[in-house]
């Protein structure tokens, strides 16, 4: 599973650039308070494929886990009252967990009702990216949807994978061919 993707991802990225990468980013989705436990199982799986490229190949790994039914709601307040927070508002400390080193992100407009933010858990991180770093680089993730020309609630790879994933389940219903593995042809 996790290491056959992680694997097949490696090698087309050793194929376009020449070289392997340093540092892999992995945005998780889909994963509620209680299933974290079980991310440590995951984790080692990815590093366990790193294997497969020669002793020598360790590269950096950072394990993302990005939630979006959550409770938490976020507000600006005004003089007179409150409002929806400016997208790219970032929450990293009064609401967030003291054992883990987690955020969370609005990373969009909403014209009517209450914005939702998105909860971003880092449970692995060998980079040793800094706080500000990584927050950075999720909330940009967040702009690179292409069927959408603003933000999209969680990082774009996340987004992607949900759309594969419904096009298989709805309409294929089976593994989609090899070849285009490298396209973005569920979109």
């Amino acid at each position: 599973g996790l290491k056959l993707c992680l694997t097949s991802s490696i090698r087309k990225y050793h194929e376009v650039n020449h070289v392997f990468p340093e540092k892999i980013v992995v945005f998780r989705d889909g994963v509620g308070d209680g299933d974290l436990g079980y991310i440590d199982h995951e984790v080692q799986q990815l590093q366990q494929c790193f294997g497969n490229f020669g002793g020598e190949y360790s590269p950096k790994l950072s394990v993302v886990i990005v939630q979006k039914r959550i409770n938490a709601r976020i507000f600006l307040k005004n003089q007179r009252n409150f409002d929806n927070p400016p997208p790219g508002t970032i929450v990293d400390h009064t609401i967030t967990r003291r054992d883990k080193f987690d955020f969370f992100i609005v990373s969009q407009h909403v014209r009517q009702g209450t914005v939702s933010p998105t909860h971003y858990i880092c449970v692995h991180d060998s980079i040793g990216m800094k706080a500000d770093h990584l927050q950075r680089l999720s909330y940009k993730m967040t702009h690179l949807y292409y069927n959408w020309p603003g933000t999209v609630r969680v990082p774009a790879p996340c987004q992607y994978a949900h759309k594969l994933a419904y096009l298989v389940g709805q309409n294929i219903h089976k593994e989609p061919s090899a070849e285009l593995s490298d396209r973005l042809f569920f979109l």
